[in-house]
């Protein structure tokens, strides 16, 4: 049998994991294993090579703990990637950033009991930023809860609770992975055709209006509350990508690479080879060379990037045992 390089969208598997910057990586991976990400997949201090037209930097060296969950499910499958940057200060969270701008918004996390978790997560000191809230989406009424909490460096945990999706999965109560990653555009029919191209084929919602619980973290940043509209585009094969567009637009809040607080996501593949012959017969040029960094245990963990119609920088990669 020959092979396809466009056979499955170049064996591309969705949102794999979101980038997050950090100031204390063992006060992270102390937080984020109480949001179940306790599976180490690896724990890699060194240099980043590839990265010098991402970052504008000649040289990057970090710590990167790469985190599952414990508990994977079907509307919680992606990870995290924790980065403390060790060879320079690291940039702060974009000022003014309120949710929405051009930058990665959050990571979501989806939650069996989200309401009870968030609760528990408050009573043990962790900062709300959003109580527990019941929506109903267009077009398909799809039912979901939700709240907000702070991670230690201000990066915003959204917990999420797809009611109408999970009803009849028998999970155990508590976090379960990453349901998706949600990011400001500036042309969301243009971003969502372009991932479509990537594999994210179906569309949980698309919605626009003024998100009411969101307001106060605009008028916190001296902002109007924009309408913002928001579709959540789903891959059969891993997590899932919210672009959102607001109106008026918001300044640019993508900030430097690895600054604290999310930065990035990253697309799965299950090799990258194919992956990046897949990219270049959609005529989408790669940012760098692809990277290849052999882990102590065996490991090889891989990646390369590109940047999307809405100038933000992301990762195809892959980690072989």
């Amino acid at each position: 049998m020959t092979s396809n390089p466009t056979y499955g969208f170049g064996t591309l598997l969705g949102l794999d994991h979101i980038g997050v910057g950090v100031s204390d990586l063992e006060a992270s991976l102390e937080f984020y294993a109480q949001l179940g990400f306790s599976d180490i997949v690896f724990d890699y201090t060194g240099a980043l090579d590839g990265l010098q037209q991402v970052t504008g930097k000649d040289t990057t060296e970090a710590r990167v703990v790469y985190l599952r969950s414990t508990n994977p499910t079907v509307l919680g499958r992606s990870g995290v990637k924790l980065v403390q940057i060790t060879n320079r200060e690291q940039g702060p969270l974009p000022e003014g950033f309120a949710y929405g701008e051009p930058g990665i918004c959050e990571v979501c996390l989806h939650v069996k009991g989200q309401a009870e978790f968030y609760q528990h997560l408050v009573d043990t000191g962790h900062t709300s930023l959003m109580e527990p809230d019941e929506q109903v989406l267009e077009p398909y009424q799809t039912h979901c809860g939700l709240s907000y909490v702070e991670d230690p460096d201000g990066a915003k945990i959204e917990l999420i609770e797809w009611s109408t999706l999970e009803s009849g999965w028998p999970h155990p109560d508590g976090p379960q992975g990453v349901n998706h990653v949600a990011f400001g555009v500036t042309d969301i029919e243009r971003t969502e055709a372009f991932y479509r191209t990537l594999g994210f084929t179906g569309k949980l919602f698309d919605a626009s209006g003024i998100n009411t619980p969101m307001n106060p973290w605009f008028e916190s940043v001296g902002r109007v509350p924009p309408v913002q509209r928001m579709m959540l585009l789903t891959s059969p094969h891993g997590g899932a990508l919210e672009p959102v567009e607001q109106d008026p637009p918001g300044a640019d809040m993508r900030g430097e690479w690895g600054h604290l607080g999310t930065f990035e996501f990253a697309i799965g593949a299950r090799n990258l080879d194919l992956a990046l012959t897949y990219l270049k017969s959609m005529d989408i040029p790669l940012v760098g060379d692809p990277v290849e960094i052999p882990m102590a245990d065996g490991q090889v963990w891989r990646y390369a990037y590109f940047q999307d119609p809405a100038g933000l920088f992301v990762s195809i990669t892959e980690v072989r045992a």
